[in-house]
């Protein structure tokens, strides 16, 4: 079982010492229901419930999104104006990931609940900056300078987010660990960008999110590819626990 995928919930199975020792005390030990007594009647047990695991979708969702907003910020294909990726920030990123990261929380993975919630809210607040109806925008429409150093601000506070979750992810495996660190460098090359209006520095910060959407479709696909269920599976470098 990989690091990430550590919430497995399983229904505890129901004891039985009891159920025995009813069965021994014969049959003037109990009152009768119906002819029977209550201890030759048929247990109900309840079926393992297991949670499947919602990592995989929290990485692809990131991965999607990243990717499409990566290909705006190198200009592939002329495309320059990001609005493109606005639905794929609200469905993908936005929803998909942070119900991900809900369902992470009953799986007992906190890690994963922590990221993909927060970057599911990163996606949806990147997606109302670019929809007319939140003014954001507009607010800005006289003082473009000041857009750019407040999607500065903005970007770079995901960069602090990522360099904690970073830190809490040096135990995990190097995979996971390496797409934080190009993530990183990301929302550092992107925040620059805005602060200096540097197209150049925007394209440096989209080739770096490219490889951040390739190294998270990497991630997701470990975790996909179980032994039980594939004819191969991917090595994600786990990192030996603590003993202690």
């Amino acid at each position: 079982m990989s690091d990430l995928e550590k919430g497995r919930v399983e229904h505890n199975e129901v004891a039985t010492a009891e159920l025995n020792a009813n069965r021994t005390r014969g049959a003037g030990s109990a009152p009768h229901v119906n002819g029977h007594h209550p201890w030759n009647q048929p247990l109900a047990i309840k079926p393992v419930t297991r949670l499947g695991n919602p990592v995989p979708l929290g990485l692809t969702s990131f991965a999607s999104t990243t990717l499409v907003l990566s290909f705006c910020n190198v200009q592939t294909r002329g495309v320059t104006e990001p609005n493109i990726v606005v639905g794929m920030t609200l469905f993908v990123g936005g929803l998909a990931q942070f119900l991900a990261g809900m369902w992470s929380f009953p799986c007992g993975n906190t890690y994963a609940a922590t990221v993909f919630s927060a970057y599911g809210t990163f996606w949806l607040s990147y997606a109302s900056i670019f929809i007319p109806s939140t003014g954001i925008l507009a607010a800005y429409a006289d003082v473009p300078d000041q857009l750019h150093n407040a999607l500065g601000l903005f970007i770079i506070t995901w960069f602090i987010f990522t360099i904690l979750m970073l830190i809490a992810a040096l135990r995990l495996n190097v995979g996971f660990i390496v797409m934080l660190v190009f993530l990183a460098a990301t929302f550092l090359l992107l925040a620059i960008a805005e602060f200096q209006n540097s197209l150049a520095i925007t394209k440096a910060g989209g080739v770096i999110g490219l490889i951040t959407s390739f190294m998270a479709y990497y991630c997701a696909m470990a975790e996909l590819l179980k032994p039980e269920d594939s004819w191969f599976t991917l090595p994600m470098g786990n990192i030996p626990k603590r003993l202690d």
